[in-house]
């Protein structure tokens, strides 16, 4: 359930976050993995990890969706002289019938992204996992069920390719709501493009990142302001989704008046902000993400985003773990929101659970603990002790609830 009251000052306390996480998870939702599995070696071939399924009623479709911006260059690579950006839309489908489930990840991009996962401050296993094995529960192409749907626009983690936000976008699918899931290209771990350019020869486009952005001023700031940018840009597109290369008949379900954005740890930075400067969007939540530049030099102080200088005026949750190692970094710019925005911003954490609890890491890490690829230690490090079985109901639920209160039907 969600703690949903105003944040304050206490809130952001110890004992206070306990609680919430207390009523994110229920006594009984703890299950540690304080122990190395048992399991010898990596499964032969590498470990085919699974996604939990949709618990909502509708099956779900899916469709990628190739977009350029020409009006802007491309922030990481100046030889690229437009944006470009890859989206997959989940929506609920009439029918799935003859239809096989879409991979988690377009397979040249989960080639890449088992290449340079463990590279990054992750450290993920070099070997013993297919990552390109891995099925979603969505069906690409499938009718989409006639209606009017909510939709909702998701940004991932930095450094994350949006197929680790898979399991979420398909569970508010199967719920009713239309989600757009965005790549953010030259940050994404990999990015898939459905054919060359002749700016652009691959058609994969790596990270540019080494180690973590937010160490690294520059590079934070380049990230966070390309992704607004990149967000607004989907926000006007879909202002015309009719122009859009949409399965037929999707682009009629999307109510505009019901639009909300959520983004994990940078993407939550920027749909926060994009939220604040654009007033068609109605509701956000901020899956751990600062909201604040970090500072540009040794004892310089951190900058503050717009949002976080004037307050807030709509519904926003911010949704936290227990176990964040930048939690009291992170809670100087939550406060500073709170502080100007009273009962519309609301915050919780999800107890025994680390950073990446909010991605379809928080189903597949344990998967690969107990394939031996991955130490109990190496898992807590990245999602918690939290199992998946309590985890991902409690983040899905929650996420579901916000935004079915506050994109009600007009």
């Amino acid at each position: 359930m969600t703690h949903d009251s105003p944040i304050s000052r206490r809130t952001v306390t110890r004992s206070a976050l306990l609680g919430s996480a207390a009523l994110l998870l229920g006594a009984g939702g703890r299950a540690h993995a304080d122990s190395r599995a048992t399991t010898e070696g990596p499964v032969p071939g590498g470990a085919v990890l699974t996604l939990p399924a949709p618990t909502g009623r509708h099956p779900v479709g899916c469709w990628p969706v190739y977009l350029v911006d020409d009006s802007r260059r491309d922030p990481w690579d100046p030889t690229i002289p437009v944006r470009e950006l890859m989206l997959t839309v989940h929506y609920p489908a009439r029918d799935v019938t003859g239809l096989a489930p879409a991979p988690q990840m377009p397979p040249q991009a989960a080639t890449w992204f088992g290449r340079i996962a463990p590279l990054t401050p992750l450290r993920l296993p070099a070997a013993g996992v297919d990552w390109g094995a891995t099925r979603s529960h969505a069906f690409e192409g499938a009718s989409p069920l006639p209606g009017r749907r909510p939709v909702l626009v998701y940004s991932p983690g930095g450094g994350d390719p949006r197929g680790l936000g898979t399991s979420l976008a398909e569970d508010l699918a199967s719920h009713g709501a239309v989600v757009l899931s965005v790549d953010h290209p030259g940050d994404a771990a990999a990015v898939e493009f459905p054919d060359a350019r002749p700016y652009r020869e691959d058609t994969v486009r790596t990270t540019v990142f080494r180690g973590d952005p937010r160490d690294q001023p520059a590079v934070a700031r380049t990230m966070i302001d390309a992704r607004i940018a990149d967000l607004h840009r989907v926000l006007d597109r879909l202002g015309h989704a009719a122009d859009l290369p949409l399965p037929r008949g999707l682009a009629e379900t999307l109510d505009l008046r019901r639009l909300g954005v959520y983004g994990h740890s940078a993407g939550g930075s920027a749909v926060t902000e994009v939220m604040y400067e654009d007033r068609r969007v109605r509701a956000g939540i901020n899956l751990e993400g600062h909201l604040d530049h970090p500072p540009s030099a040794p004892g310089a102080a951190a900058e503050p985003f717009p949002v976080t200088a004037h307050g807030m005026d709509r519904p926003l949750l911010l949704l936290g773990s227990e176990g964040f190692t930048r939690r009291r970094e992170l809670d100087r710019s939550w406060l500073a929101l709170a502080a100007l925005s009273g009962r519309r911003v609301c915050s919780a954490r999800v107890a025994d659970a680390n950073h990446w609890i909010f991605t379809d890491y928080a189903a597949m890490l344990p998967q690969l603990q107990a394939s031996g690829s991955m130490t109990a230690a190496e898992r807590n490090a990245l999602i918690g002790t939290v199992d998946p079985t309590a985890s991902v109901p409690t983040v899905r639920r929650t996420i579901r609830r916000f935004f079915a209160r506050h994109l009600a039907g007009r």
